[in-house]
């Protein structure tokens, strides 16, 4: 008889494969860090994870996955903030929150912080990583567009919402990215550079958002 009891924690099996998958992530972001994604190959990667081959392609179907190893978080991230917001609360409230959440975290999927640099200099040098890239936009869309659909009635388009959301944030994504490219002497250890770099993103992300309220939420009665 199993006595172990649940506690919504991850076992052993799993945390190991957790485990695994990020060490395997870790080694091969350091590689195209240092030699460019299309100069690895993914037995290299095996061999420095002391992997096989085929443990690499169990956990990450694809090579550009293995650098791009945040997009399931980012599909997961857009469709819980929907599907697990508070009752009545419009869907772009929670997908404010969300955006605004990533950007005060200086979490990775926000793009806004200059230690981000290297790995950009990386995905811009590779078609492959920029072709990658532009499928995992369209993963996440489709994502929102289902939560929506599942959980806000109330929205007549929900396609028509998740592709304008998706590329409002990629909109003002952009634009950061492209100044961390073009700003190459500034030290990453710049505080007061890397905050006005935040708060230039966090006012543009505001201002997407206005404009999305004013074609989309209902007014407040």
């Amino acid at each position: 008889m199993n006595t172990q009891r649940s506690t919504g924690e991850p076992g052993l099996r799993e945390r190991k494969k957790r485990e695994t998958r990020q060490r395997i992530s870790d080694v091969a972001t350091g590689l195209f860090v240092e030699r460019g994604f299309d100069e690895v190959t993914v037995a290299e990667i095996a061999r420095a994870a002391e992997v096989s081959p085929m443990t690499v392609f169990n956990y990450f179907p694809r090579k550009e996955d293995l650098f791009l190893d945040r997009i399931p978080e980012a599909v997961d991230l857009v469709a819980e903030a929907v599907r697990g917001r508070a009752p009545g609360e419009h869907p772009l409230t929670a997908l404010r929150r969300l955006a605004l959440g990533l950007l005060g975290t200086g979490h990775p999927l926000s793009g806004a912080r200059a230690r981000f640099r290297p790995f950009l200099y990386v995905v811009a040098a590779s078609p492959a990583l920029r072709a990658r890239a532009r499928e995992a936009v369209g993963e996440v869309e489709h994502a929102l567009a289902e939560a929506l659909a599942e959980t806000a009635p109330d929205v007549p388009d929900p396609r028509l919402l998740a592709a304008l959301a998706i590329a409002a944030y990629r909109a003002v994504g952009t634009g950061t990215v492209a100044r961390l490219l073009a700003d190459t002497d500034a030290p990453s250890e710049d505080t007061a550079a890397e905050d006005a770099l935040a708060e230039d993103h966090r006012l543009r992300l505001t201002a997407a958002f206005d404009a999305l309220d004013r074609a989309f939420a209902p007014p407040a009665p």
